[in-house]
């Protein structure tokens, strides 16, 4: 009778709103700035006012939502300034994971990360972001993981509504489903070597372009 377990327990109403919240700001559905309103929120999601508050309470905590005094949630406005230091940030943690890697990562990790990277190939020709994106968070949690740094994951996730948000703003840029996937190459080509220093530098590479393209597009955003 073992095919009759539940393996994982079904999502419930609030998970499956804060989904699709989150993805409609993500894919820019909800345009930075836009407000939020509960009501709205309700029609739209077909759930209670409970649920809705929760969910964004909970994007508030990810960076995705901000709550303004008399006015109430509005879609965070992204900012120029938080998005250098994020980017900061993940060079300096990844570069790090992709060493780590590089020295300890075994073949199943290899064959892991190969495989979110033949997703993410798939997912731009398919023109499919939110695969990217999805694909692109295996990848960096199996190199961390893989090289002993569970800590630091905790520290990027941490960060992953204000980060997916860029990544999806660059994801979407022109070039960027041919740049972004080669650049992922050259570091996954470095772990499989077993080459750290190259790993670190790979990633370093990778980050700095995405966050060059993210201050660019912020850019004509405020201009426009």
């Amino acid at each position: 009778m073992d095919d009759l377990r539940i393996s994982q327990a079904p999502k419930t109403l609030r998970e499956i709103a804060l989904e699709r919240v989150r993805s409609a700001i993500l894919e820019f559905r909800f345009q930075p700035g836009a407000r939020l309103t509960e009501r709205d929120l309700c029609a739209q999601l077909g759930v209670s006012r409970s649920v809705v508050r929760e969910v964004l309470r909970h994007l508030e905590t990810e960076g995705l939502v901000q709550t303004i005094p008399h006015h109430g949630p509005i879609v965070a406005k992204l900012d120029r300034d938080a998005a250098a230091q994020i980017y900061e940030i993940r060079g300096l943690l990844e570069a790090s994971a992709a060493f780590a890697a590089a020295e300890h990562a075994g073949a199943d990790a290899i064959e892991k990360m190969g495989t979110a990277m033949n997703d993410i190939e798939s997912a731009y020709a398919a023109q499919n972001h939110r695969a990217v994106l999805a694909a692109t968070t295996r990848f960096y949690e199996t190199m961390f993981l893989c090289g002993g740094k569970a800590v630091a994951w905790e520290m990027v996730q941490r960060l992953n509504g204000r980060i997916s948000r860029l990544r999806a703003m660059t994801i979407a840029s022109a070039g960027r489903h041919v740049s972004g996937p080669a650049q992922m190459r050259k570091i996954h080509d470095a772990i499989r070597r077993h080459d750290p220093a190259a790993a670190a530098t790979a990633c370093r590479e990778h980050v700095a372009r995405a966050g060059a393209i993210a201050q660019t597009l912020l850019s004509q955003q405020q201009d426009s």
